[in-house]
């Protein structure tokens, strides 16, 4: 078969949002030989991709006509829906698959958007940065209708060899995409101070970076001991307890102190520390203040 007919027989694909990551799927696409069509408010981003053969129309409406996937790439659910609104009647018959940020009741009622006007749909996320995009390890979860990931599950397949469907419910994804992705801030967080305490002793933080990597496979490697705590509620045999824990916050106060560092992030994980010790669990497991957690305080 030549390279044509097997660019003939691959699914056309249209890719709405051309930021980073959106023109990233849609350079994957391209370079797996399927028809892609782009599309974005900003037009001048298309360029680079119809240099490498997408198609670019001038409508939203000509985009989504283009082929029956549609994979949407915008900041925000509400984004989604912007973009897509003035061409809703092009969605009839179509599958849409949205790899945006937002809440579980974004990706419901952007699911039930779509449906209204007659799509079938998909939620997802990419759990990767742009250029890991197409990669045999980089992982990307979907839910909703399970015919619509079934149908292009090889084509997805394209941006991710981790291809997961996790189930029917339209906001899995995006419920996994938050409870996952709420470790990136304070880990971010976390170096950067490490980042300014070796500054101001003038050395590079470029010199923590292995350190960094091995304590974070540290942490990795106790997440499934940690999962089965919370998961039995039993918090009894603790490889660190909460008190260790709490013993060690007095010495965020000294380094800040003494590197000249605003610590002031620290204090909402200082006071779960303490509710964590007036509620009972200071000898117990750290993974107790999921508990804690699950209680959150009533504002005054």
């Amino acid at each position: 078969m030549s390279t044509q007919q097997q660019h003939q027989h691959r699914t056309p694909v249209t890719v709405i949002g051309l930021g980073a990551m959106g023109s990233a799927l849609a350079a994957a696409f391209i370079a797996a030989g399927h028809p892609t069509t782009v599309w974005n408010r900003t037009a001048s981003r298309a360029a680079p991709l119809v240099a490498k053969g997408a198609a670019h129309p001038e409508t939203v409406a000509e985009a989504l006509a283009a082929g029956p996937l549609v994979i949407t790439c915008l900041t925000t659910y509400e984004d989604t829906i912007e973009a897509l609104e003035p061409a809703a009647a092009s969605l009839k018959g179509r599958d849409l698959v949205a790899l945006n940020s937002g809440s579980p009741a974004g990706a419901r009622s952007t699911a039930e958007w779509v449906r209204g006007h007659g799509a079938r749909y998909l939620d997802g996320a990419i759990k990767n940065v742009p250029p890991a995009v197409g990669a045999g390890d980089t992982l990307l979860y979907y839910s909703g209708d399970a015919t619509v990931f079934t149908a292009h599950e090889p084509v997805l397949r394209v941006l991710g060899g981790d291809t997961v469907y996790l189930g029917a419910e339209p906001d899995l994804a995006a419920l996994y995409e938050m409870a996952v992705g709420g470790t990136l801030l304070p880990a971010l967080v976390g170096f950067f101070q490490g980042a300014a305490t070796l500054q101001a002793r003038g050395l590079e933080a470029a010199s923590m970076v292995r350190f960094s990597v091995q304590w974070l496979e540290m942490i990795a490697s106790v997440l499934p001991v940690l999962a089965r705590e919370i998961d039995s509620g039993d918090y009894s045999d603790p490889l660190s307890s909460v008190n260790v824990f709490m013993a060690g916050a007095t010495h965020d106060a000294e380094l800040g102190k003494e590197a000249g560092l605003d610590m002031e992030w620290h204090e909402p994980f200082h006071e779960l520390l303490e509710r964590a010790v007036e509620a009972g669990y200071g000898t117990q497991s750290i993974a107790a203040l999921t508990e804690i957690l699950k209680e959150p305080r009533r504002a005054s």
